[in-house]
């Protein structure tokens, strides 16, 4: 198994003093973050597509190896509610093929409102190129039925494995050979850090689930303070000592 651990951005004004040093300037941000982990997950888009030059820089700046998963743009998830997809993924990949290689997983990430659609969501996968991977995060409890599954399935998309509090809020389904997890808030003090034990249960249900040659991309949301650092530094730690991985990056 080869474990990807990073954080959900890397652009935080709070993280100065934990990953970033007082003095380094913002532009040199990405450079520190990728010396101390393999990937990030890219909101980036979620909010407004960067330019292919943009995602070309940031390929460039970052050593061979490294992966950047990329959150789909809410146009598509959020307002179409992924209603006529083609025109929206064809945007999206054009712009974040500028990556090359590093390209990761794309993500998409569901309004709490929008309720289960098996067709519509089949029709967005079936968008996608072949070859890319894509993580659907839904958030609204209709979705959890056999027929989305069946969808996830024969499309090799993975369910996005969601934790709030220390709790998964997700069904634990391996819907694709390759996994996806998002660490959202934990229950540990200080808010919003997860403490070992949680830590330790996650590194376990993925162990439980994935061939030891799948791909498990593991990416933690609770920036808040530096808590996503410190998490995603201590989950690969523990990791390791588990011997849960052929590689833990």
């Amino acid at each position: 198994m080869a474990m990807l651990v990073g954080c959900s951005g890397w652009q935080y004004a709070h993280w100065r003093g934990v990953l970033y040093p007082p003095g380094l300037p913002q532009r040199l941000w990405l450079e520190r973050y990728a010396e101390r982990f393999g990937t990030v997950e890219s909101n980036a888009a979620f909010y407004r597509l960067p330019k292919r030059e943009t995602f070309e820089n940031w390929a460039a700046r970052t050593p061979d190896g490294f992966v950047m998963a990329v959150k789909a743009s809410r146009f598509l998830t959020h307002v179409k509610r992924l209603q006529d997809p083609a025109e929206p993924v064809a945007r999206l990949m054009a712009a974040a093929r500028g990556l090359g290689g590093k390209l990761g997983p794309i993500l998409l990430q569901l309004p709490p409102t929008l309720h289960a659609d098996a067709g519509r969501l089949a029709d967005c996968l079936a968008r996608f190129p072949a070859g890319v991977r894509v993580a659907v995060e839904p958030r609204h409890p209709s979705w959890w039925s056999d027929q989305v599954r069946a969808v996830l399935e024969r499309h090799g998309a993975a369910l996005c494995w969601a934790d709030v509090l220390s709790r998964p809020v997700t069904p634990l389904w391996r819907t694709a050979d390759w996994g996806y997890v998002r660490l959202h808030q934990g229950a540990a003090v200080p808010w919003p850090e997860y403490g070992d034990r949680a830590l330790t249960s996650w590194i376990r249900r993925v162990a439980d689930t994935w061939a030891p040659d799948a791909d498990v991309y593991v990416y933690f949301n609770n920036d808040p303070g530096g808590a996503a650092v410190r998490n995603a530094l201590r989950f690969a730690e523990l990791a390791r000592r588990a011997r849960v991985s052929d590689a833990v990056r």
